[in-house]
């Protein structure tokens, strides 16, 4: 009797069956995160050999110590708001426009009478010289070198007047919440003395996090880091530029604040001349109450998911935030952003401009200013690319047709 074996139908069959679990079983197609190969592909050692921004990822992982990457990769309790930043992108579809002359593609961006040379900011992020020595200084000369917006964070490692000297001009100022007027009021005078225009007031975090993430890459860090992390968590706070000659006496007042209200929206709001911008609003009855409260924009955003647990993704919140405000303010959105697609479908859905947090850190820990200036560029090229395959000549001709 003939063995089943030898039937070619059935040697076809188990040979399909063979390639499947050679392929389901291959490194090739672990891609985790996507857009890079498994854990075994090289990393990088150079910033022109990124592909994307992903790669910058491991890079910095690979330089920096646990516990400083960790403060990078959290988010809070499972990290789910962290991955539904991500996912969401997948669920929305670019429709394609043909037969137009792309030739030539306008990336520029016009926010509160200044024209920038890209929609693309970056956001701000906290204790930058943790990643690199030249910190905030580096991200500034990386955002002048390409003409993009600068938001600073209060929590920087960097003066805000060195900050202002090495982007050449005022940057946005990011302002926490405190629980002490005097302290507000001492850090907003600072940055009006600097010049900054704008000030971008933090509204998701008062309420505190739980960032088990960073909590767990710091268990791993085995450094002897007193000379850094004090005791007493005040401590961190006078550490950081923005309150030298501040009295502080209690971490969580000054930078969670639990009591915000829009009272204290509202006293803002009168005490300082600067455009004023609220981060971290997500909903349509919120953005209607920033209506108002006469505020100048706003900035939808989840903390990169490290705030609450919501689930939420940030673009899943734009639609009824834009919808809402009804073109009286600009929106401005952050908050999982990893592509150039993820930047078109932001402002085919009605961003006037798309923060990035995570990817110039990544290139910053890795490669200092250089790394932020490649991250920058791929995130360019890839908008400019998307654009031209969408057959739209201009960031400010993308619309709501875009997408599906």
């Amino acid at each position: 009797m003939r063995s089943s074996f030898s039937d070619p139908q059935t040697a076809r069959v188990l040979s399909r069956r063979a390639l499947l679990r050679f392929l389901v079983g291959s490194p090739v197609l672990m891609l985790a995160p996507r857009g890079r190969l498994s854990a075994e592909e090289p990393v990088i050692t150079s910033p022109v050999e990124a592909l994307n921004v992903l790669d910058f990822e491991a890079a910095a992982r690979q330089k920096l110590p646990p516990a400083h990457f960790g403060y990078i990769a959290t988010g809070v309790d499972d990290d789910a708001t962290v991955h539904a930043n991500r996912e969401a992108f997948s669920r929305l579809r670019i429709r394609m426009r043909r037969l137009v002359d792309v030739r030539e593609v306008d990336l520029s961006m016009e926010l509160f009478g200044r024209r920038w040379s890209s929609p693309i900011l970056l956001a701000p992020a906290a204790s930058q010289r943790a990643l690199h020595p030249d910190g905030e200084l580096a991200t500034a000369r990386a955002a002048k070198a390409k003409g993009h917006l600068h938001v600073l964070s209060t929590l920087a490692t960097t003066s805000i007047e060195d900050v202002n000297a090495a982007q050449g001009e005022p940057v946005w100022f990011q302002l926490y919440p405190t629980s002490d007027w005097t302290i507000t009021d001492r850090l907003l005078g600072r940055a009006e003395a600097a010049g900054c225009p704008v000030v971008v007031l933090t509204v998701d975090l008062f309420a505190g996090s739980n960032r088990e993430t960073q909590e767990r890459f710091a268990r791993r860090d085995s450094r002897a880091c007193g000379s850094c992390h004090q005791p007493e968590p005040s401590d961190y706070v006078r550490r950081k530029p923005m309150f030298d000659g501040i009295a502080v006496s209690h971490l969580p007042d000054v930078v969670d604040a639990p009591g915000l209200s829009w009272s204290f929206v509202r006293r803002l709001r009168d005490r300082t001349r600067a455009k004023l911008v609220l981060k971290g609003i997500v909903t349509a009855e919120d953005a209607r109450l920033c209506l108002e409260h006469g505020i100048d924009g706003i900035v939808v955003s989840n903390h990169g998911g490290r705030a609450g647990e919501s689930g939420r993704a940030a673009i899943e919140s734009l639609p009824e935030v834009v919808a809402a405000v009804d073109g009286r303010i600009p929106v401005l959105v952050d908050g999982g952003f990893r592509r150039g697609t993820d930047v078109f479908k932001a402002l085919a859905l009605g961003a006037r401009a798309v923060g990035i947090a995570r990817p110039y850190l990544w290139g910053l820990g890795a490669f200092g200013q250089p790394g932020v200036e490649r991250v920058l560029e791929l995130l360019r090229a890839e908008l400019a690319l998307i654009m031209r395959q969408a057959g739209v000549t201009a960031v400010s001709r993308i619309d709501r047709s875009f997408v599906v």
